[in-house]
């Protein structure tokens, strides 16, 4: 029995040339994929990036309109501002690894 194991397992597949080239071909496609996967997602983070500076322009915008009005309808007025004006803050300074960051210790 053992006789028939190593005879066919001299005449495996596995010695063919063909298998070699074949897993190099496979292995070199998974490494092109993984590395459109990876710039696939940096150029994500990359746009994600380029945003938050006119979102947070934006919401400072916003803040101010409020803090202007805000004698007119109260406290209420200077607190939303506020809040605004710390998301804003925080969209400045903060990148999308920290907001990720941030999101999963809520």
């Amino acid at each position: 029995m053992e006789e028939q194991f190593n005879k066919d397992a001299s005449h495996s597949s596995f010695s063919d040339p063909g298998i070699g080239t074949a897993a190099r071909e496979v292995t070199d496609k998974v490494a092109t994929a993984k590395e459109k996967v990876a710039d696939f997602g940096r150029q994500t983070v990359d746009a994600i990036d380029a945003q938050r500076a006119p979102a947070a322009s934006a919401l400072d915008k916003t803040a101010s309109a409020l803090h202007q009005t805000a004698d007119k309808v109260g406290s209420v007025g200077h607190a939303t501002g506020d809040k605004i004006q710390a998301t804003a803050d925080y969209l400045r300074q903060t990148d999308v690894k920290g907001m990720m960051n941030d999101a999963q210790t809520l």
